[in-house]
């Protein structure tokens, strides 16, 4: 299958304005990292957008550009930073408390680091129980503090210059919570924010600043925020491209590349435990019951969607899964998380892989950032609204279609993704069938 004619895309003009609800360890790993390879101090490691090439054609044809010049991208000279955290600290203050990269990286971009100074955040204790800081919006309700995150996008992008926005949330955990009556449509969700409901969510305040400033939106915690009907309408009725949910960095990732693996050759799982230590704010954040059961939900979600247990019962029917996550201060930035998977193979026989994944979560999270920034400026300028499933690819609990189970194979998701790029440009699919090599 090919598309003849490639998808008008405007061409990615101007300043393009990137908005972050939370600028702690993730978003200053991001942002320090590039303005460090603006200046050419360092490579853009673990970016699609910026590393990797796309083949076009059969193999004989030898053409693989990168994608960065595939697509019409924004350039990294191109973004701007602003953003919001409930701490006051500028960027390079926050990039240093959170310790992640060396401080003689960090003083080589001390001035734009230092520039950023977070916004005054939407935020509930009820929501995030085990921080609490002092920039915040304290006046009026619920709608008018999105009323307040609306003017202080609009004031953004006048002192910018940007000519196009994006947002991505790269705040803490919020609690776990469903669904509601409030959440279905637009009148009732406006109504509920007048009323301070406890139902809506900061996070879903940001998201309906976002979609009603016509700004995409891309959620990188396991919160319940704009997948919600009221949001997920808006988004589709004024065209705008949304994504999430929860970043895929550390041990979901390990998950993503092992299980498939497994399932291929058709090897069998008894169990599956996992556990982690880390000393970030998020790890501080997740040691509360209700911000842990957000994150729990989407860690647990990956395997049973790509072993499916009702097709191969024999296999994984009888899977014990459980994820831990411990609060553990030494460790700061640099995550360490253990998996022991007891498998079965011919005859029953079992057998063990023991996973020990010293990774640092922010390093793993910042290109991860950057991609969905670029790619989701590209959807909107592509005329691409609503969820972007392509995009499932940097998330633990991807976004789909109602009535649709998401896809969490990496190898199927990366293939969705180059896939969709080449269906823009108007270049043929590639299914991997290979038989016209053999005609």
């Amino acid at each position: 299958m090919s598309r003849q004619e490639p998808v008008k895309i405007a061409p990615a003009e101007g300043k393009l304005g990137v908005l972050i609800p939370g600028i702690g360890a993730v978003s200053t790993t991001f942002i320090a990292g590039v303005e460090a390879i603006k200046q050419g101090l360092a490579l853009p490691v673990g970016s699609l957008t910026q590393m990797a090439t796309i083949r076009l054609g059969k193999r004989t044809e030898g053409r693989s550009p990168y994608i960065r010049d595939f697509v019409p991208l924004a350039g990294l000279n191109d973004l701007v930073f602003g953003g919001w955290d409930i701490y006051e600290d500028t960027a390079f203050e926050a990039a240093k408390n959170a310790a992640v990269l060396e401080t003689a990286l960090l003083e080589q971009v001390r001035e734009p680091l230092s520039a950023l100074k977070p916004m005054k955040a939407v935020f509930e204790q009820e929501y995030v129980k085990r921080i609490t800081g002092p920039n915040v919006k304290t006046e009026g309700t619920k709608f008018d503090k999105a009323q307040a995150l609306i003017e202080d996008i609009r004031n953004f992008k006048s002192e910018t210059g940007a000519s196009r926005l994006v947002m991505v949330w790269c705040g803490s955990t919020e609690v776990f919570h469903r669904s509601s009556e409030v959440h279905q449509s637009l009148a009732s969700f406006e109504e509920a924010m007048k009323r301070n409901d406890p139902e809506i969510a900061p996070s879903q305040i940001y998201a309906y600043a976002s979609l009603m400033s016509g700004v995409p939106f891309a959620n990188g915690a396991p919160n319940l925020t704009h997948d919600i009907p009221v949001l997920l309408d808006l988004a589709r009725e004024r065209n705008i491209p949304i994504c999430g949910k929860d970043f895929k960095t550390g041990q979901t990732f390990m998950k993503t590349l092992l299980a498939p693996g497994l399932k291929s050759r058709m090897l069998g799982v008894h169990g599956w435990f996992s556990t982690n230590i880390l000393g970030n704010r998020d790890g501080e954040v997740l040691e509360d019951p209700g911000s842990f059961k957000s994150k729990e939900e989407t860690k647990l979600s990956v395997l049973d969607q790509i072993l499916q247990p009702d097709l191969y019962p024999d296999l994984y029917a009888k899977l014990y899964h459980a994820v831990r996550i411990n609060y553990y201060p030494p460790r700061g930035d640099s995550k360490e998380g253990w998996d022991n998977i007891d498998i079965f193979g011919w005859l029953g026989y079992p057998m063990q892989i023991k996973i020990d994944f010293l990774c640092r979560d922010s390093i793993l999270a910042a290109p991860l950032v950057l991609d969905l920034v670029l790619f989701l400026d590209l959807a909107q300028r592509a005329g691409m609204k609503g969820i972007q499933e392509w995009l499932s690819f940097y998330f633990k609990a991807p976004m789909t279609a109602p009535g649709l189970y998401p896809e969490h194979d990496i190898f199927i998701q990366l293939m969705k993704l180059k896939n969709t790029l080449r269906w823009m440009r108007g270049e043929d699919l590639i299914t991997h069938l290979g038989l016209e090599y053999y005609d």
